[in-house]
């Protein structure tokens, strides 16, 4: 739970507040987690605790490792910064050569622990505890219709789980789960970042209508990623009710396709003007918390 009023301005070893963010599901979209990450890196600020649900797992992975957003950005650009790169890195983890196909056969849904495998880098840390920084990965239990939050135990299952887009990805089994996409219960999961912090980020990737609102030629693949769209943006409206944040940021970017990684220098591009709107406006409000000048908000 967040500080309360007598603890307003307690100060964490970083001079600051305890900061919790939450980095939200939006397929490639979620891309534009980088720049506010590299945002925050330019003003010196370092969370406290990271959240994140689908690709804000695995961006939120890497950070809480100990990338920078600069890091992030060219691990990111070399991974996906074109259809040949990924076609290869899709075969060489999905299939694992002639061998993976006489075993498995040719599936076609993916297999999310071959995506973090090949997404990830080499020296990736095995588990939770080799994390610099504290993280929470949202997943659902397709069994239970639950919630599943990781911070404990091996990391790479926790985050293809919680990447497992449902028909795309296989569902994941681990820990006595069977585990689909974060996004289906929690696309921002304010909830975990809130835990021990005393200033919270959320950061909304799933976009908006803006940029297709008049649109009327939809493709069966565009309602089928809208609708889930729509659906993600109804449960961040729930938690941020529960768990307003100090700073919600949600960029305009709809005109990126939910499934076109390739784009990522695009994508990342897009969000530049924002990060610098960003970073002024997360310096302001830290300013003014420090000062006492912002009301306590408390956690239910």
């Amino acid at each position: 739970m967040r500080a309360q009023g007598k603890e307003r301005g307690q100060l964490s070893a970083s001079g600051g507040p305890r900061i919790g963010v939450a980095l939200g599901g939006g397929s490639a979209r979620g891309l534009t987690h980088i720049p506010y990450i590299e945002a925050m890196d330019e003003l010196g600020l370092r969370p406290a605790v990271i959240s994140g649900t689908s690709i804000g797992a695995l961006i939120g992975s890497g950070w809480a490792a100990g990338m920078t957003g600069k890091e992030l950005r060219e691990h990111s650009f070399e991974v996906l910064g074109t259809m040949r790169a990924i076609a290869t890195k899709l075969w060489a983890f999905q299939v694992r050569g002639i061998g993976g196909i006489l075993k498995n056969g040719i599936s076609m849904q993916l297999d999310a622990m071959s995506m973090v495998d090949a997404f990830t880098p080499a020296n990736f840390p095995l588990e939770f505890k080799d994390l610099k920084i504290p993280l929470y990965v949202v997943a659902t239990d397709f069994q239970s219709w639950h919630q599943v939050v990781f911070n404990s135990g091996l990391l790479r299952p926790a985050i293809a789980g919680s990447i497992a887009i449902p028909s795309l990805f296989k569902p994941v089994s681990y820990a006595n789960h069977i585990l689909v996409d974060g996004g289906v219960v929690n696309p921002l999961p304010l909830d975990q970042a809130d835990i021990g912090t005393d200033f919270l980020i959320g950061i909304d990737v799933n976009g908006d209508p803006s940029q297709g609102i008049a649109k009327t030629d939809h493709k069966p693949l565009d309602i089928w990623f809208g609708s889930a769209q729509i659906m993600m943006h109804s449960l961040t409206a729930h938690m941020m009710a529960a768990y307003p944040p100090d700073i919600y940021i949600r960029p305009h970017i709809s005109n990126f396709g939910a499934l076109e990684f390739w784009r990522v220098r695009e994508i990342v591009a897009h969000a530049e003007p924002e990060k610098e709107r960003f970073k002024r406006m997360l310096a302001e409000k830290i300013e003014a918390y420090i000062q006492g000048k912002v009301p306590v908000i408390d956690s239910n």
